[in-house]
């Protein structure tokens, strides 16, 4: 049977990259029962990334964003975009600084099919990444190791089958149509970071299977960094705890509230001794 997906991305300023992820997509390996339709954001680029695709890739449908729109809000419109062409059987979400390994459906197949066979039901399958020179795991799936009332988490190491998680990163996440119809897709109070995180964390509480794929789907570059500011200015480190690029401190605590309100206090209190006290977090974790 013929399945239909939505395969949605955004992009800002960084054309060379964008340009590297979509050739390693249109080089990899479809299934021929496989098609795929794709919405790119262009969110203000000045760069000419627009143009570009749009020359090397005609049938990428290029949605013009404000260019205030974040990685959230601009894969929001992605998918609303992807919502006027058809009723997709699933959307597949990508990071465009990820370069895609050759097999990485084949993965995403796999994942799909042992979620099918063991809970009669699809989900979330999250590809994970790792960083080309040093071959760490950048990104893919988490698990909350302090239990489903705790923000601790921490990465999975990919194995050989498909494994269980909670929270996913959407560098390189596959959405069941099923997930998106019960639960919607990302919240609007989300314009950049912690939206991948709820959004696999509401479907995991909605009963939906979220797993990591076999091995690695792509190479990309862990670019977080210290989640926090070590300007000595302390409006600058102020204005990285608001920014939505920085350590989203409404964003953060919306999330909190959301998924472990009893940990807000905590949470609150860790966002401000990051930034008052930037000097201790940097000994701690060096």
């Amino acid at each position: 049977m013929m399945r239909t997906i939505a395969v949605l991305l955004t992009c800002h300023n960084r054309k060379q990259k964008t340009l590297q992820c979509l050739q390693t997509l249109f080089k990899a390996d479809v299934p021929e029962n496989l098609e795929m339709d794709f919405f790119l954001v262009d969110d203000g680029c000045t760069d000419g990334t627009g143009k570009a695709v749009t020359d090397i890739y005609p049938e990428i449908n290029i949605v013009l964003g404000n260019g205030n729109l974040f990685w959230a809000g601009g894969m929001r419109l992605a998918f609303n975009e992807a919502k006027k062409h058809k009723d997709y059987d699933g959307y597949l979400l990508l990071n465009d600084d990820v370069e895609l390994t050759k097999d990485f459906l084949s993965k995403i197949i796999e994942t799909q099919e042992y979620c099918f066979k063991k809970y009669n039901k699809g989900g979330l399958y999250s590809g994970s990444t790792k960083e080309r020179r040093s071959g760490k795991i950048s990104y893919g799936g988490n698990v909350l190791t302090k239990g489903i009332n705790s923000p601790s988490y921490k990465l999975v190491q990919p194995s050989e089958t498909p494994q269980p998680c909670h929270l996913t990163n959407a560098n390189v996440l596959y959405v069941e149509k099923e997930v998106i119809d019960t639960i919607g897709f990302f919240d609007e109070n989300f314009s950049h970071a912690f939206a991948d995180y709820d959004f696999s964390l509401r479907a995991f509480k909605a009963g939906f299977p979220v797993y990591i794929t076999p091995g690695y789907c792509g190479y990309c570059k862990d670019d977080h960094g210290n989640n926090w500011s070590s300007s000595r200015k302390l409006k600058n480190r102020i204005a990285y705890l608001k920014s939505p690029t920085g350590l989203a401190y409404k964003e953060y605590l919306y999330y909190g509230r959301n998924h472990f309100p009893k940990q807000v206090p905590k949470m609150f209190v860790k966002l401000w001794a990051k930034t008052l006290f930037p000097g201790l977090w940097d000994l701690k974790n060096k």
